[in-house]
């Protein structure tokens, strides 16, 4: 379960020009706006990152005209509460939300870096699920294939010191909807991040997967892995990069057999065996080297690939040593205020 709510230390507090109310805390990689006095440098408070989101309660009341967010009924899902986004205040980025110890009582015990997430009963904000990507679902997202979701690059400030002998690929980070396909002992199945569907059914990913005759061409392989990628196009998360129809964007495999993501060398090795799949744009190769957050989170803004008179959501960057699960993001900054 992903660390939206953890126990921070505050590195350092700036001002913010033209500002008597608010100043600038800086945690980790991430910055946010606090009130004027409320912490020091050295100060630990509970930091919830963006695209969270907070129940219903008192103490959360004061971000119900900016964040209060209401979902369409969904068994399993929390349908109302704060959803967290990134803002400028007065011309400052803040990211998240910063708040007192003193307001958690029941976290006195906790130190810094605890992850607080169940006990404060936060959860990620996911967006409804669109008409065309509803289906019949035949289970839960197998337990033998790993989900993707690359943690941000402001959480892992370690990776500039511990990782500056390997490169990494990078590539456009496009907002769509993850989507897996697999094949495992003699089945074919389709899921979406957090379910598999029957076959039977008629989403947008089992179109896919009938358009690109996935089930063919992994039978034909006949191993077992799973394919992952970003399904987008229209009707799909507002179809930013206004793609005509639908893509499927690969960029894992994931071998089943060895429960371990193959390599990039591998990856595109087994792509190539399999057939004409699509994969996401390759940006770069770098080493982090002399990097800094600020730089990387500079990279990520710019134009995608596929449509470039669009702003790009991001870059991801996957180690191509053999620590091939190593993997992190940067979202853009510029497509974050956009209002994404």
């Amino acid at each position: 379960m992903r660390a939206l709510a953890t126990i921070r230390q505050v590195h350092t507090i700036e001002a913010i020009p033209n500002a008597d109310a608010i100043e600038l805390a800086k945690i980790d990689g991430w910055q946010c706006v606090v009130k004027k006095g409320e912490f020091k440098p050295g100060d630990t408070g509970v930091y919830f990152e963006i695209d969270s989101m907070l129940p219903i309660e008192d103490r959360y009341e004061f971000l119900r005209k900016s964040s209060y967010k209401k979902l369409p009924e969904l068994e399993g899902r929390v349908c109302e509460g704060f959803r967290l986004k990134t803002i400028k205040l007065r011309g400052a980025l803040s990211q998240g939300l910063l708040m007192p110890l003193s307001a958690f009582p029941e976290l006195v015990s906790e130190t810094v870096g605890s992850d607080v997430t169940t006990k404060l009963c936060v959860v990620l904000y996911e967006p409804p699920i669109e008409a065309s990507l509803q289906g019949i679902v035949k289970g839960n997202f197998p337990s033998f294939i790993r989900k993707t979701d690359s943690d941000r690059i402001q959480n892992h400030l370690d990776y500039f010191e511990k990782y500056i002998d390997i490169f990494w690929e990078v590539t456009e980070k496009v907002d769509g909807t993850s989507m897996t396909v697999y094949f495992n002992n003699n089945v074919f199945g389709v899921c979406s991040r957090n379910m598999e569907f029957m076959l039977e059914t008629d989403n947008a990913y089992i179109k896919m997967a009938k358009q690109l005759e996935l089930e063919k061409l992994m039978r034909a392989y006949g191993q077992n892995i799973a394919i992952q990628g970003e399904l987008a196009g229209e009707g799909i998360q507002g179809n930013p990069l206004k793609i005509g129809g639908h893509h499927f964007f690969v960029f894992d495999v994931w071998d089943i057999e060895r429960q371990e993501l193959m390599p990039a060398e591998k990856r595109y090795d087994t792509l190539k065996c399999i057939g004409d799949l699509e994969c996401v744009p390759i940006i770069n190769h770098i080493s982090l080297c002399g990097k800094t957050v600020a730089e990387i989170l500079a990279m990520a803004d710019g134009h995608s690939l596929i449509n470039q008179q669009k702003e790009r959501e991001g870059l991801v960057f996957k180690a191509v040593t053999e620590i091939n699960a190593l993997s992190f993001k940067a979202i853009s900054n510029k497509y974050l205020l956009s209002g994404k």
